[in-house]
């Protein structure tokens, strides 16, 4: 019982709280919103004498608010105010479909159908974003064209189908784009060509995977003249002082020894006395190690003036280790670390070009930030 009572006063505090919510808003000038309250108001009590009078002002003075604000839009020389007028006209609609679904609010307000001037607007949006498009497409450079990009795609956001937006946004596509074409890699030894290649195509899928900007497309030289691809910009590569080195073949011999209890035995006077018993291992441990080593100079060129627009040299290293270990003697003398060196199996080093594109990983990750970084700023 105690339950209900408190749910009946909660139910008559939110109506009375909603009531005086839309006065409230009203007051403050907050005409949509309390349009929208009075008319949620009166879909619970449709003969609630508060929201029946002040709807029709919230109404009146919404219009007047916006309308105001249209005519002022329309007045400015701001080349794309029809985007601003469709706005206002967008919020009086949205205030028309809440009034019209409302039997007991269309009583006392005939809401006014702006589906006619949206559209006018939008048509005049679009036009506007369009003509800037053409402008900036006919300068012909390729900053223009990735702002008429923009430009046309703004247009069909306001109409879909607007003229032939698509077509030229195409067009201003293809011709903002900035084509880098990845040359061939440059290896001082042709013996290690095919693992360089191999790094060149794990760069080119990672720069096409990565989207790094929509404006920017990565093709490997070997395709560029099967697909008429011309290129704006070159990226060329050569490494430098790669070299790898000999195995290197470390013996190591240690002796250990470890005192441990072996038992206890009683004196005369019963009092117990531990033994402990010296125990010894020697420890062999074989390790190999070959150490590749080089420089990757890589230059981004423009095509057109042959102006080196970005150059560095990046460093990698690989060291490959391989280590086995043995002993002999008494096991109880190893410490946990000299257990953890036990094992392993005698392995010859990889095949160079392995070792190649093992010494790449470090130059390949920050070759690709690099890039990421660089071609990120064009807009």
């Amino acid at each position: 019982m105690r339950n209900y009572a408190w749910l009946t006063t909660a139910v008559i505090l939110f109506l009375f709280t909603s009531c005086k919510s839309g006065e409230k808003l009203f007051n403050q000038g907050r005409y949509d919103d309390a349009v929208a309250a009075f008319v949620k108001k009166l879909q619970r009590k449709p003969q609630d004498a508060v929201a029946l009078q002040l709807l029709p002002k919230a109404y009146e003075q919404s219009i007047r608010t916006h309308e105001d604000k249209v005519n002022g839009y329309l007045r400015s020389d701001n080349p794309l105010k029809w985007e601003s007028v469709r706005r206002e006209y967008r919020s009086l609609q949205r205030l028309y479909d809440i009034i019209y679904a409302s039997p007991a609010a269309q009583k006392v307000v005939q809401p006014k159908d702006y589906r006619d001037a949206i559209t006018g607007a939008q048509e005049s949006a679009a036009q506007v974003r369009y003509e800037r498009g053409m402008e900036l497409l006919d300068r012909g450079d390729k900053a223009s064209a990735r702002d008429a990009y923009e430009e046309f795609a703004a247009a069909l956001k306001m109409v879909s189908n607007y003229r032939d937006a698509r077509q030229r946004m195409d067009e201003a596509f293809a011709l903002g784009t900035v084509n880098v074409l990845v040359s061939r890699i440059d290896v001082r030894s042709p013996y290690y060509q095919f693992s360089a290649d191999q790094f060149r195509d794990a760069l080119v899928r990672n720069l096409q995977q990565r989207s790094i900007n929509r404006f920017v497309k990565f093709t490997d030289e070997r395709f560029a003249k099967n697909d008429d691809i011309r290129p704006d910009e070159y990226l060329e590569m050569q490494f430098y002082d790669f070299e790898v080195g000999q195995t290197y073949v470390d013996r190591l011999q240690r002796e250990v020894s470890k005192e441990i209890e072996t038992g206890s035995v009683k004196d005369t006077s019963g009092k117990v006395i531990k033994k402990y018993q010296t125990v010894k291992a020697t420890i062999y441990i074989v390790k190999k190690t070959v150490v590749s080593r080089g420089l990757l100079d890589y230059r981004i060129i423009d095509v057109n003036n042959n102006r080196v627009l970005r150059q560095d040299r990046i460093p990698g290293s690989y060291t490959w280790l391989n280590q086995v270990g043995t002993f002999r003697g008494d096991e109880r003398a190893l410490s946990d670390e000299d257990k953890r060196q036990m094992g392993g199996v005698d392995a010859p080093p990889p095949p160079p070009q392995e070792l190649f594109m093992l010494f790449t990983r470090p130059i390949y990750d920050q070759l690709a930030r690099d890039l990421q970084s660089f071609y990120s700023q064009v807009n």
